[in-house]
């Protein structure tokens, strides 16, 4: 500490770590004045540690949900490392490691099998949903994690049905490629929301550092785990019912604690609803506990943003119903019978025309699948909106539609100002809009 009555030149500090100061000295040298001694070694420690494993500028340089999720992943990271060890071990036994009777070109036959199935289930899955792995992240890591411990437990059930073994391997490689497409792009997707200081590299980088630690300390307790449970069926499946739980539970906490303010369209639903209900918008914080992360069984309408223009229309009458009174920058369509909602975008729509297409197709929802609560926002007109919607015949809906709009246009500015003030990030968005985009002249101009 600064001897007293003698002012310090300079402080400085290095991220939130303790600050030092620089005090003159009677021969003109500086004179660095930091902790007490007895402090020095325990903080050169701690320094060390968070040099290695956590992000430069760490708590400030990442999210502020960084933290909790990070404990999680890694107790869900040691968990699934022991399961993944028991199923090792089963598979070499399977294959015929310790078997005089086996071959080695029938193991190195099953093995490429193995791989080669897991390569296509890769290409085949990001193929069919790569695009949609950023806007629901959450859930598919979840379900990636689901989906690794149902490969794992077919691969300790594997040697208990010889005749079969070869298919179970290659359906639990095919399972696990699936997973690392899905585990992998989720984790990019969660660093970079993570990432506060365009350090998405760091952030990877000591995440890569914490998981390797892990499975060091997962290898180490396999190394004694292993020898007690050879040739011990039950106590195997025991310690994988055990370790999975803890696998599962690890991963729910750890998705859970992600507080991510760019809209999906779980998030979108819950704000709209919120706002149209309490007349106000939930920040992040309040919002992000509450968005489901496994399958829900509640009514919802399929929607498709940024749909081609033949999923809205089958006519010239009906284009320019979808026209009428629409200077917006999207069109929007509503068929009750198959509940779908179908909105094409204008070329150059802006994240917010986008936000607010959404908007008003879960808009139709709300007022076609759910029940109105009272003291509702616009509260006579959206339950005028509902009657009309449910009982108009389908050549009136396309006027109800136009009626919608007209509430989107009264309801949208406080809503969007709402999104602002709340915290929600509304520049770009995580909707999953597909990439049709259309361009149409509207009614009140003359084409040339």
């Amino acid at each position: 500490m600064p001897s007293l009555g003698v002012q310090p030149l300079c402080t400085e500090q290095y991220g939130s770590r303790g600050a030092r100061c620089y005090l003159p000295s009677p021969d003109g040298h500086l004179s660095c004045v930091g902790d007490e001694p007895g402090h020095v070694g325990w903080r050169s420690l701690k320094e060390i540690f968070m040099s290695v494993f956590l992000p430069q500028g760490y708590p400030e340089s990442v999210s502020q949900d960084y933290l909790p999720y990070q404990i999680w992943d890694t107790v869900q990271a040691f968990a699934s490392s022991i399961t993944g060890a028991l199923a090792t071990q089963a598979v070499l036994k399977g294959v015929g490691v310790g078997d005089q009777t086996s071959t080695v070109a029938a193991a190195t036959v099953t093995w490429i099998l193995k791989d080669g199935t897991g390569m296509l289930g890769r290409i085949l899955f990001a193929w069919m949903k790569g695009s949609k792995l950023d806007c629901d992240a959450k859930q598919w890591r979840l379900f990636a994690d689901g989906l690794n411990d149902l490969a794992i437990f077919m691969e300790i059930l594997a040697p208990a049905f010889p005749a079969c073994f070869t298919l179970i391997v290659c359906t639990s490689g095919f399972f696990k490629c699936i997973v690392g497409v899905a585990g992998g792009a989720t984790r990019a997707a969660l660093t970079m929301h993570q990432a506060r200081r365009d350090n998405m590299a760091d952030v990877s980088a000591k995440d890569g550092s914490q998981e390797t630690l892990v499975n060091l300390a997962g290898l180490l307790v396999s190394l004694l785990l292993i020898p007690l449970v050879t040739d011990k069926l039950q106590l195997t499946y025991a310690l994988y019912g055990l370790f999975t739980a803890l696998h599962l539970y690890a991963n729910y906490r750890a998705v859970r604690a992600v507080c991510m303010e760019t809209l999906n369209r779980a998030r979108l639903r819950l704000a709209l609803r919120h706002f149209l209900c309490q007349g106000w918008v939930p920040t992040p914080t309040h919002a992000n506990p509450r968005e489901p992360l496994l399958p829900e069984f509640q009514q919802h309408l399929r929607i498709t943003l940024g749909a081609p223009l033949h999923l809205l229309v089958s006519s010239v009458a009906e284009f320019q119903q979808a026209c009428e009174g629409n200077l917006r920058n999207y069109l929007i369509a509503l068929n009750r019978k198959a509940g779908t909602v179908a909105v094409a975008l204008r070329h150059g729509a802006s994240s917010v025309d986008t936000i607010q297409a959404c908007s008003h197709a879960l808009l139709l929802e709300t007022l076609l699948c759910q029940a109105l609560p009272p003291g509702a926002v616009e509260e006579e007109m959206l339950q005028k909106l509902q009657r009309q919607l449910c009982g108009a015949p389908d050549g009136e809906v396309w006027a109800v539609l136009t009626e919608t709009h007209q509430l989107l246009d009264r309801l949208f500015p406080r809503f969007l100002a709402g999104l602002v003030s709340a915290g929600w990030v509304t520049d770009r968005n995580l909707l999953g809009a597909e990439e049709w985009r259309l361009d149409w002249t509207p009614k009140d101009k003359k084409v040339l």
